[in-house]
């Protein structure tokens, strides 16, 4: 049974970066996005800073819930984070480089979204994957638990994607496309493996290359940002 979910993660994940590949050798130009005005800028913001505290709730009922049940253990060592802040100061000072030309304003909410998005980038697919491979342990109903952390996640990851279209330089092009196949292409890989923690050289490697190239997708939306758009997000250029 294990081997059948293998294979067919294997499958799904090749086939999406195929998929992406193609549509990035047709994408002509570059694809942008209507700015949403104040009012729903502001309401875009404020989902995304409710999806965080409601995410930070469920962590703490379900870590509370574990200390009950005397199952809190040890966390194992977290050797992925330093990859992912490092790549997150990159991307942000890259993005504010690139975006300069439209005023320190618009350089900086782009830099914010763009860092914001691309470790979900990562973590959406990631997570949808793994969901199913988690059994937490707590009585009377694991899977109530498993949904009490994975939805408020999946809420915070979509409402981080919604911050991008605060940004009035960001663009999808045939990079973005490239990137985001390479990081399902590296997932394929990492089937292989199950998609075991990473606490050995091979599953670690998977997970940071696949975060970095997260970040290097993140980064192509605002590779564009060379000349001044028309017209500017509300939230970014009104104080």
């Amino acid at each position: 049974m294990r081997g059948l979910a293998q294979c067919f993660w294997q499958i799904t994940l090749l086939a999406v970066g195929l998929i992406l590949t193609y549509g990035g050798t047709k994408l002509k130009g570059a694809r942008g996005v209507k700015s949403p005005g104040k009012t729903v800028s502001v309401f875009l913001m404020l989902i995304w800073a409710l999806s965080l505290v409601t995410f930070l709730v469920a962590v703490l009922s379900y870590g509370t819930q574990l200390y009950q049940e005397n199952l809190l253990g040890t966390p194992p060592v977290n050797a992925v984070s330093p990859v992912t802040e490092i790549s997150a100061v990159v991307a942000f000072i890259f993005i504010v480089y690139v975006s300069r030309g439209h005023g320190l304003k618009v350089a900086l909410v782009s830099a914010f979204v763009g860092a914001a998005a691309a470790p979900m980038i990562f973590e959406l697919p990631f997570d949808l994957i793994v969901m199913g491979r988690t059994y937490p342990p707590i009585p009377p109903s694991p899977i109530l638990y498993r949904l009490l952390f994975f939805l408020p996640l999946f809420v915070v990851e979509i409402s981080t994607f919604s911050l991008l279209t605060l940004s009035p330089i960001m663009k999808l092009c045939k990079y973005t496309l490239f990137s985001l196949a390479g990081v399902f292409y590296v997932f394929a890989l990492w089937a292989l493996f199950g998609f075991s923690y990473p606490s050995n050289f091979m599953p670690l490697a998977l997970n940071d290359v696949s975060k970095v190239l997260s970040f290097v997708t993140a980064i192509t939306l605002f590779l564009g940002a060379k000349t001044k758009p028309e017209g500017l997000s509300s939230l970014a250029t009104k104080s």
